[in-house]
C-alpha cells in the first residue's frame, strides 16, 4: 500500500485507490450533519441571507447549531469535527447564497484562525468561546488601497509606545468583510516601518472608525467597509504570533481559506444545476421542454461534469489534510498546530481547489443564466443574483492569477529544499523522448485512463523541467515569465483533477454497484478528453515561449507521445449525463 502523498507529490507518485476518500465514503453520522446544515441553509439562509440586516442573526443561528465551532478545540468553546465533516459543512453552506457564505467564511476562517493558530493562550481563552458561539463576530483587515495582491507592502504603521506597554496603529484598510458588525478586527501593520505584524483590535477601541458600506457588483448582503486606524492604542499582548512574522499568519490562514472557498463554490454549483434543470424541464418551446434539446443537454452535462470533478478533488484533499492532522496529533502537536501543519503541507492542492472551484462556479452560474434566457437577465429570477455573486470568488483569498503563480512557486521551493524530488522524474521523461514509445495499456477496467494520467504527468514534468533548466542555464528568469507559469499551473490543475476523477470512478466501480455508474464513467471520459486538449495547448504555448530549434522540435514530438487518450463520442456521453439529471430533476451524483 502506498503511503500518504506529501503536498505536490501527485506530480511524481500514485495515490492508492482504496485509501483515497470519495464523497460516497461519508458515513451515517456525517450525512446527518449534512442534512442538518442543509435544513438550516434551506429554511434560513436562502430566505434571509441576501439582506445585510440579517447577517448577525444568521451567524448567531449558525453558532447555536455548532457550525462556527466545528474547527475549534473544546477548551476554547468549540466542538471539533473531523476534516470531512468540516468539508461537507462548507459544501452545504455554499448552497445558500454568496452574501452569507462570505460573512460566515470571513468569520470562521480568516477571522478566527489567526487567533487559534497564532494567538497566546490568554487571547484564545478570551475570544474564541464568544466567536464560536456567535456572540462575537470577526473580520480580517489585510488589504489596503495600495496593497492588494502585494499584501506585504502594506503602509499601515505600528509603533511601540514610549512606556513599551502598547502599540500605536495608524493606517487604512479596505474591502473588509464583516467590518460593519465585527467585534474583533485582525489587523496587519508594519512595526517600525518594516516588520509586518498581526494584531488583534477590539471594536470600540478609540481611533478605530469605519467607512460607509461599499456598493458592490454582487454579495450585496455582506458587509464590506473601509477600516481607519488613527492612533489606535492596543496592549502589546494583543500581538498575534511574533513581531515581523505577520506573513506567516496571512499566508497560512489563507491556505485553509482557499480550500473552504473552493468547497463552498462546489456546493453552489450543485444547487445551480438543480435550478437549471428544473427550469429547463418546465420551460416549453416548440411544444417541448427545452431540456429535450441537444444544446441544453450539453450545458447541463458540462455543468455537472465540472462540478463532479471539483467534488472529487475536494474530498481527496480533505482526506490528505485529515491524515496529516492526525499524524501531527500523534506526534504530540496540539490541535491548532496540527491543523496549521496540514493546511501548510497541502497549500498547492488548496490553491488548485480555490482556482478550479471558483472558475467552475462562474461557468455554472453563466450557463444557469443562459438556460433561463431573457428571464435570467431579470432581477426577478435567481440567476441574475447568482451571476453577480459568483464573480468575487476569483478575486478574494488571492486572485486566481496569484494562486496560479503560488502553485509553481511552492512546487519550486519544495524542490529546491529537497522536500520534493522532481529532478529525477523530469530527467527520466527527457530520456524517454529519445527511445521508442511504450504502447502497452495497463491491466484493469480503466487501464487506458490510468495510462493517460501517467502520460499527463510526463507531459507536465517535461514542460516544467525544461523551463527550470532554462532558468538554471541563465537563459531566463521564471519570475519574469508569468505567461509560462500560468501555462504550467493550468497543466498541473488538469492533471490533478484528471487523477482525482479516475480515483473516484474506479473506487465506485470496485466498492459499489457498477450498474448505475454509466453517467459517472461518461463524466470521467469526457473530462479526460477535454483535459488532454487543454494540456496539449498549454504545453505547446509554454515550450514555444522559450525553446527553439531541434530542442523545440523534439519536445513538440514529445507532446504527441504523451497525448494518446483515444477519441470518445462526447455527444453521447454528455447526453448520458444530462438525461440522468433531467430524469432526477436535480444534480444527482
Amino acid at each position: 500500500m502506498n503511503s500518504v502523498l506529501k503536498g505536490g507529490e501527485f506530480l511524481i507518485k500514485e495515490t492508492d485507490i482504496q485509501t483515497n476518500f470519495i464523497p460516497e465514503d461519508l458515513n451515517e453520522d456525517q450525512n446527518m450533519i449534512r442534512n442538518s446544515v442543509r435544513e438550516f441553509v434551506t429554511n434560513e439562509v436562502r430566505v434571509k441571507g441576501n439582506e445585510l440586516q440579517n447577517q448577525e442573526e444568521l451567524l448567531a443561528l449558525a453558532g447555536q447549531l455548532g457550525l462556527l465551532a466545528a474547527h475549534i478545540p473544546e477548551e476554547y468553546g468549540g466542538n471539533p469535527l473531523d476534516t470531512h465533516s468540516n468539508t461537507l459543512i462548507s459544501e452545504e453552506l455554499g448552497r445558500g447564497n454568496g452574501s452569507f457564505s462570505t460573512s460566515l467564511a470571513a468569520h470562521t476562517g480568516i477571522g478566527m484562525l489567526p487567533i487559534l493558530y497564532f494567538g497566546s493562550e490568554e487571547l484564545k481563552k478570551k475570544y474564541l468561546p464568544g466567536l464560536s458561539s456567535g456572540n462575537l463576530k470577526a473580520s480580517y483587515c489585510l488589504t489596503e488601497p495600495s496593497s492588494g495582491s502585494d499584501a506585504l507592502s502594506a503602509k499601515s504603521q505600528a509603533k511601540l509606545s514610549d512606556d513599551g506597554k502598547n502599540y500605536i496603529l495608524n493606517g487604512q484598510k479596505m474591502w473588509i468583510s464583516n467590518a460593519g458588525f465585527a467585534d474583533i478586527f485582525i489587523v496587519f501593520a508594519q512595526v517600525d516601518g518594516t516588520k509586518f505584524t498581526g494584531f488583534l483590535v477590539e471594536k470600540g477601541t478609540p481611533g478605530l472608525t469605519l467607512g460607509a458600506e461599499e456598493h458592490k457588483l454582487g454579495i450585496k448582503g455582506s458587509s464590506t467597509r473601509q477600516v481607519f486606524l488613527e492612533n489606535v492604542s492596543i496592549p502589546i499582548n494583543q500581538v498575534l504570533g511574533e513581531v515581523g512574522k505577520g506573513h506567516l499568519i496571512a499566508f497560512n490562514v489563507l491556505n485553509i481559506g482557499r480550500y473552504k472557498l473552493g468547497t463552498m463554490a462546489m456546493g453552489g454549483c450543485k444547487i445551480c444545476i438543480t435550478e437549471a434543470v428544473k427550469y429547463a424541464n418546465e420551460r416549453i418551446q416548440f411544444d417541448q421542454p427545452i431540456s429535450s434539446f441537444g444544446a441544453i443537454k450539453y450545458k447541463l452535462a458540462e455543468m455537472a461534469i465540472r462540478t463532479f470533478v471539483a467534488e472529487s478533488t475536494v474530498y481527496r484533499v480533505s482526506d490528505l489534510m485529515d491524515d496529516k492532522k492526525n499524524e501531527e496529533l500523534n506526534l504530540g502537536r496540539n490541535y491548532a498546530q496540527a491543523m496549521l501543519e496540514s493546511a501548510e503541507e497541502y497549500a498547492v492542492e488548496c490553491a488548485i481547489i480555490k482556482i478550479y472551484g471558483s472558475e467552475v462556479l462562474d461557468y455554472v452560474a453563466d450557463e444557469l443564466l443562459q438556460i433561463h434566457g431573457g428571464n435570467g437577465f431579470s432581477e426577478e429570477y435567481v440567476p441574475a443574483r447568482v451571476y453577480r455573486d459568483s464573480r468575487i470568488n476569483r478575486i478574494y483569498e488571492g486572485t486566481n492569477e496569484i494562486n496560479r503563480m503560488l502553485i509553481i512557486n511552492m512546487i519550486l521551493k519544495r524542490t529546491m529544499k529537497g522536500a520534493l524530488d522532481l529532478v529525477g522524474p523530469a530527467w527520466e521523461v527527457q530520456k524517454e523522448l529519445t527511445g521508442m514509445p511504450k504502447m502497452e495499456i495497463p491491466e484493469g477496467t480503466y487501464g487506458l485512463e490510468w495510462r493517460t494520467v501517467k502520460d499527463f504527468k510526463k507531459l507536465t514534468l517535461m514542460v516544467a523541467g525544461a523551463a527550470v533548466k532554462y532558468q538554471l542555464d541563465g537563459k531566463h528568469d521564471l519570475k519574469d515569465q508569468q505567461e509560462l507559469l500560468l501555462n504550467v499551473a493550468d497543466m498541473m490543475i488538469d492533471l490533478y483533477n484528471s487523477e482525482s476523477i479516475i480515483l473516484r470512478v474506479e473506487k465506485l466501480t470496485s466498492n459499489y454497484s457498477s450498474e448505475n455508474l454509466d453517467a459517472q464513467i461518461a463524466m470521467m471520459k469526457v473530462y479526460l478528453w477535454d483535459a488532454q486538449s487543454r494540456l496539449v495547448k498549454n504545453a505547446q504555448d509554454a515550450l514555444a515561449s522559450f525553446a527553439t530549434g531541434d530542442e523545440l522540435r523534439i519536445m513538440m514530438m514529445g507532446i504527441k507521445r504523451f497525448a494518446r487518450y483515444e477519441a470518445v463520442n462526447v455527444k453521447e456521453l454528455r447526453r448520458t449525463v444530462a438525461n440522468k439529471i433531467i430524469a432526477a430533476k436535480e444534480y444527482c451524483f
